[in-house]
């Protein structure tokens, strides 16, 4: 199998997440005692969030770039950064390193494809949700991209951030994203991508009333398929 590079810790929440997946996946399909060759990076997100608040996206850049080239030299065939929003400074990373970056948008992508998902929601950081550098892998695939309005993204900006970072789990933010999900089905959505890491552990297929395309569990299968192909 290839060894498989994490940049992790954006939260180390969600990281958890996709250690049990990419492992689960890889028992899934090799069986016995199988489990993934893996290599983790773990960051502290204080410092990466600082960043984002700042704008100071090269800054990010230049930690995650240390991140991926720590893996790369201890041994790593490609790397997941685990996390939907720092993906907008993924090709700074992919600059300092010779391996790839198995990018969550594009997992995403194939996964709407494959349900014949045209028309799908976004939810994640207000990073994510409003700049380009996510959505557009979606809509040069065919995919047209609907987000919340202003209100609605900075309250799903804001549970992330002050809850779910934080392992806090609350059922009233859970009925505000099912609120949200249901105004977005109604405005003609078909699937609703839960494009943050962390959403997946207050929503889940259950909680919806659309077809759930969660990106960790997504990315993380891909990662793990990556690994035995």
């Amino acid at each position: 199998m290839k060894t498989i590079g994490l940049i992790g810790g954006m939260s180390w929440e969600s990281t958890v997440t996709y250690y049990q997946i990419i492992n689960q996946t890889i028992k899934a399909r090799l069986g016995g005692l199988h489990s993934a060759p893996l290599l983790l990076f773990s960051v502290d997100f204080a410092v990466i969030e600082e960043c984002q608040s700042r704008g100071a996206w090269d800054e990010s850049a230049e930690i995650l770039s240390e991140a991926a080239r720590n893996l790369e030299q201890a041994g790593a065939d490609y790397i997941i950064i685990c996390t939907n929003t720092m993906h907008k400074v993924a090709p700074q990373i992919q600059k300092h390193i010779s391996i790839p970056i198995l990018h969550i948008a594009d997992a995403t992508a194939d996964a709407l494809i494959d349900e014949d998902i045209k028309n799908v929601a976004l939810l994640g950081t207000k990073y994510t949700m409003m700049q380009d550098f996510y959505k557009e892998k979606l809509i040069a695939r065919g995919i047209h991209v609907m987000v919340p309005n202003e209100e609605d993204v900075e309250l799903v900006n804001r549970i992330i951030y002050e809850e779910l970072c934080l392992g806090i789990i609350l059922e009233s933010s859970r009925k505000e994203y099912q609120r949200i999900i249901e105004n977005m089905k109604r405005n003609g959505a078909e699937g609703v991508i839960l494009g943050c890491t962390e959403i997946g552990l207050l929503i889940q297929q259950q909680d919806s009333s659309l077809p759930v395309f969660d990106t960790t569990q997504i990315h993380a299968q891909a990662a793990a398929i990556q690994a035995i192909c």
